[in-house]
């Protein structure tokens, strides 16, 4: 109860088990990948509660800074970290034989897009975030303001790789990488949260659109 009341990973590690017991519900898996499902995702679970431990006692012992203080706390999250790659791997393998083909059928429907639309799209995206954030008299081109133009960018790119290649797996690194780009805009805090998810609707929604009137007037 303390480690979800006053921590926010351990909160999305909730979410993210309710998510896959909804899947694995849905796809119907076998005994043996729901246990090895289970196992992963228990051992993420521990892993934050053992992180959320340390950080306990290296308060109590270490009320101010301290280096080692911070090489505890440090490695404790690594172990979290860790944890939580082996579980995603180990989802992956388990889950994408029944979500890649269906996310395949759902990429296939929008047809082949051209080439051209791909390069306007992009193109427009770039204009409209320089637009709006004219408007709102935020930020610069590239840096800061409403919305982030570096998400609206890479999630115009993820959305045009997607429906171009109907890969699945390609299509899920990319928008990986898209998200990646847009956390790091977080990390640095030229972007809140807010101004990150308008400008990967932007980028998104726009994509999508401009490719789908290319193939409509093709």
């Amino acid at each position: 109860m303390h480690a979800a009341r006053t921590e926010k990973h351990m909160r999305i590690h909730f979410i993210a088990t309710i998510v896959v017991l909804l899947a694995v519900l849905f796809l119907k898996v076998t005994p043996l990948e729901f246990a090895l499902l289970a196992l992963s995702i228990l051992s993420v679970l521990c892993a934050e509660m053992f992180n959320t431990a340390v950080e306990a006692i290296v308060d109590l012992v270490s009320p101010g800074y301290h280096p080692l203080a911070k090489i505890a706390k440090d490695t404790a999250a690594g172990a979290v970290l860790i944890a939580s790659c082996g579980a995603a791997i180990m989802a992956y393998l388990i889950l994408a034989k029944y979500v890649m083909p269906r996310y395949g059928e759902v990429l296939g429907m929008f047809g082949t897009v051209s080439d051209m639309g791909t390069i306007v799209s992009v193109l427009i995206v770039v204009i409209v975030v320089i637009i709006v954030k004219s408007a709102t008299s935020t930020g610069t081109p590239l840096h800061g303001g409403i919305p982030s133009g570096h998400a609206a960018v890479a999630f115009s790119i993820a959305t045009a790789v997607s429906l171009n290649t109907h890969d699945p797996l390609i299509s899920v690194l990319s928008l990986l990488l898209a998200t990646m780009v847009s956390h790091s805009r977080l990390l640095m805090k030229i972007h809140t949260m807010r101004e990150i998810i308008i400008g990967a609707s932007i980028g998104s929604i726009i994509t999508l659109l401009v490719l789908q009137m290319f193939k409509m007037y093709a």
